[in-house]
């Protein structure tokens, strides 16, 4: 008995079911609903199959990795102001198997071991930095010398200055005490205290200058030396600023790595397109890239920053590192276009598409002529536009839809858009005539869109008519009659007479009760372009289908690659109409261009979404267009040469300094004559990059590299798309190599020789092989096997060969100058006695330029 069911086990493990469906089928499961279930075994089966698909082995593995995690406290600070700080410690340790990790590493010291070149390279660098810092040396050894001289002058001008301070105190303290006979102690010492402090002030003027001086220098040396002072104080502060935020929160420690990170994961919705870039999914993540390239490397993927990886990789990548995963298509434009246009409500009744097809002349014009001028109200006789390829017809039960795709393209684009624009096909046979190649193909229209059928056996007024035998014919193809236990009716009709049309419409109603067509008109419009043209006076005209939904004059539509807002509409009476509803064709004029046959429209909601989606599509369908194209190749080239157009060498050249290029370009541009010639589609200078690749690729070019290389990606696109890549470095083999392309490019030149002539003499009737020219060679030989040419009065009146060569009654290669035979010309009856007949040898001699 299973335990879980697919949806169930999707559901556990997170996956889409329509994903796990799909992988359980590539694992060899057979699980097709999400309601089966699922065994264990089947569990470990779709388990191992995982696990192989992301490069897991069966056997042994070769590393191990331990990994320890431990929650501590850490005090920070001291006394009352110290706080605990949680810290948690993680350790890991990987071990390896000896003999393969010694091989490793032999390998990976072999492959780092340098060259004599690099020893050498190395060597000159090592030298070059010893100078250099011995330089810093010695000017830091003079500017220490200097600072040291300056620091002695400044201290014996500091004791020269004290020195004088100290007499100019002593001599006017006793010049005081001579002028005052009698002072008094406390005037003698405000003397002495005045004079002191002017000293001091005098002083301390001469030592500010010079401590400013001081300052100046040691800028001077901060800026000019070792700069260290600026760049300590800094690191200072940003040492106390890194203490203050380390005590704002808990830090988190990895020995391996060596960061601080926040304990706390915040899961995150990433929107996971096809391919994606490593980096570009990191920054989903809000994560570094290293940790993106850790995960892979666990899942056995090897990648860069840059590598791009598939959606399947990367989805497997964000599940692993805890976030959701939101897959994003590349059609995304479309698939929110398809959104957008979900229509919900109850459907109603339409009126059924009907498309009239069959052989040429089988009365398929004349029957729709004839319902539409029979069927048109009185008031619409003669106004119904004609080349609109579509129209409407009422009738006593309702209203039926006919579209007229001549030549079955449009019907066949629709067909292979797997697009339901035709609900019911009258295949159009004539009575007279059956079943023809047109018929077939019809047929096989029709079966391949899954649309039923209604023969109209037409032209059944005409004496030959025999609709027995076209019934008996189309038994044959398939389509089997009701009468016969089929499932297709059979109208007898006549477009002359009118007779069976009413039956044909009502067989026509009848089946698309069958059918059960609704559709929904309260919704935006929809449908499918019959056909498009450019008219010179009203501008873009596209003939379009309303399959559901209503369409709006002023409506923003998109069709295929164009797009624009509805200026106007006509109905197939010629006026103009506000809105058409479902199973209706219409005339728009406002689109930018002239969409293909067969290419949906729809009604967005703003022309922005609508630009973009279309230059989505012109997009897409270059890239389809440039993948389709063949690869340049210069072997092959000459098989896509047009007969009697001058035929060009495509070349993308690059070369390794722009003297050689320009050399180059111009020693091309002089090959080549009247027939043959060079055309350079790209140069430069530097590697052959990608895009030159991708350029030889779109305009069937072969690649010249002078000097140069090409990268990694570059040989990847040559190896994958066949290109014709040559390198060189002597100039004058590059020109020799194309010189002898353009002479094998270059068109034969036919030489004829004459090597023998024959006169006839009379001729014979052989029952066996015709009319025998008996003849003497009077010049050269006479070969079996060679053209030869009739002659009669100097002129050629005949060109062929040999039919039979005798000489008496036996057949002979070879007959010589002055020997008698008998010559059987192939496919000519009128030689005559006195013709000459010439034998000829043409030979091809290749041209050179």
């Amino acid at each position: 008995m299973s335990d879980v069911t697919v949806r169930q086990l999707a559901e556990t493990v997170g996956a889409p079911v329509d994903r796990l469906l799909k992988q359980m089928a590539e694992a060899g499961l057979r699980h097709t609903s999400d309601g089966e279930g699922v065994t264990e075994e089947q569990k470990q089966i779709l388990l191992a199959y995982l696990k192989r698909s992301h490069g897991a082995s069966d056997a042994a593995p070769n590393r191990i990795t331990l990994k320890r995690k431990s929650v501590g406290t850490l005090k920070t600070g001291q006394g009352r102001t110290g706080r605990k700080v949680t810290v948690e410690v993680r350790r890991k340790r990987t071990y390896e198997k000896r003999g393969e990790a010694l091989e490793e590493a032999r390998a990976d010291l072999q492959a780092t071991r340098p060259s004599q070149s690099e020893l050498e390279a190395r060597r000159i660098r090592e030298e070059d930095l010893a100078r250099k810092s011995a330089e810093e040396a010695t000017r830091a050894a003079d500017a220490e010398k200097k600072a040291d001289s300056e620091r002695r002058r400044e201290a014996e001008e500091a004791q020269r200055v004290e020195a004088e301070r100290q007499a100019t105190v002593a001599k006017r303290t006793a010049e005081a005490s001579e002028t005052a006979e009698q002072p008094e102690d406390a005037a003698a010492k405000a003397a002495v205290a005045a004079v002191e402090a002017q000293a001091q002030a005098q002083s301390s003027e001469k030592a500010g200058k010079r401590i400013k001086g001081k300052d100046r220098d040691r800028a001077k040396a901060d800026e000019f030396g070792d700069g260290r002072g600026r760049r300590r104080e800094l690191s200072l502060k940003s040492q106390r600023r890194g203490r203050r935020r380390a005590q704002q929160a808990p830090i988190h420690v990895e020995q391996h790595g060596g960061e601080f990170q926040p304990t706390e994961f915040i899961a995150r919705e990433v929107e996971v397109p096809d391919m994606i870039s490593v980096g570009d999914l990191a920054h989903a993540m809000t994560v570094k890239a290293g940790e993106v390239i850790k995960t892979l490397m666990g899942l056995g993927v090897m990648a860069t920053i840059n590598q791009v990886i598939d959606q399947d990789a990367a989805t497997l990548v964000v599940e692993e590192m805890g976030h959701k995963v939101k897959l994003v298509h590349e059609d995304a434009m479309e698939q929110e276009l398809e959104k957008s246009l979900h229509i919900e409500g109850d459907g109603e009744s339409r009126p059924p598409v009907v498309t009239v097809m069959g052989h040429v002349d089988h009365g398929k014009t004349s029957l729709l002529d004839y319902i539409r001028h029979t069927r048109v109200v009185s008031g619409e006789a003669g106004g119904i536009t004609q080349h609109i390829g579509a129209y409407s017809v009422d009738t006593d039960h309702g209203r039926i839809s006919f579209i007229d795709t001549p030549g079955h393209a449009a019907f066949t684009a629709m067909r292979a858009r797997g697009a339901r624009v035709t609900d019911i096909v009258i295949l159009v046979v004539a009575a007279d005539d059956g079943v023809m190649p047109q018929t077939e193909e019809a047929i096989q229209h029709s079966k391949a869109a899954n649309v039923p059928i209604i023969v109209a056996i037409n032209k059944i007024d005409l004496e030959s008519a025999d609709p027995e035998k076209v019934t008996n014919e189309l038994a044959a193809k398939d389509v089997v009659p009701e009468d016969w236990g089929g499932d297709t009716q059979f109208i007898n009709v006549s477009a002359e007479t009118g007779e069976g049309i009413d039956a044909l419409l009502e067989a026509i109603l009848l089946q698309a009760e069958i059918l059960e067509l609704k559709a929904v008109a309260d919704a935006p419009g929809r449908g499918v372009v019959i056909e498009s043209r450019l008219d010179r006076g009203r501008g873009p005209v596209s003939t379009m289908l309303v399959q559901n939904g209503t369409l709006r004059k002023g409506d923003i539509i998109i069709a295929g690659e164009h797009h624009g807002r509805v200026r106007a509409m006509f109905n197939e009476q010629g006026e103009q109409t506000e809105a058409v509803g479902p199973s209706q064709p219409i005339e728009v004029l406002g689109l930018g261009g002239t969409p293909a046959a067969g290419d949906d429209f729809s009604v967005v909601t703003d022309e922005r979404s609508a630009r973009d989606l279309a230059e989505f599509r012109r997009d897409k369908t270059q890239e389809q267009r440039q993948a389709m194209q063949q690869a340049a190749k210069l072997d092959n080239m000459f098989a896509n040469l047009g007969e009697g157009q001058k035929r060009v060498l495509k070349v993308v050249l690059k070369a390794d300094v722009r003297g050689s290029l320009e050399a180059i370009s111009q020693a091309l541009a002089d090959l080549g004559n009247d027939e043959v010639a060079v055309n350079v589609l790209g140069s430069g200078v530097g590697a052959i990059t990608e895009s030159d690749i991708n350029m030889a690729v779109t305009y069937g070019a072969a690649v010249f590299g002078f000097n140069v290389r090409a990268d990694n990606a570059a040989k990847a696109l040559v190896e994958r798309e066949n290109v014709d890549l040559r390198y060189y470095s002597v100039i004058y083999e590059l020109l020799d190599d194309i010189k002898q392309v353009l002479t094998g490019m270059l068109a034969p030149e036919i030489r004829e020789e004459i090597i023998g002539i024959a006169e006839v003499r009379d001729v014979f009737r052989s029952p066996r092989y015709g009319q025998i020219a008996g003849c003497m060679v009077t010049e050269g030989s006479v070969f079996r096997n060679k053209p030869i040419r009739v002659l009669r009065d100097n002129v050629v009146i005949y060109e062929g060969e040999l039919e039979s060569l005798r000489r008496f009654k036996e057949d002979a290669d070879e007959v010589r100058n002055g020997t008698e035979c008998g010559i059987g010309v192939r496919n000519y009856n009128d030689v005559r006695a006195g013709d000459l007949i010439e034998v000829y040898e043409s030979t091809e001699i290749a041209r050179e330029l």
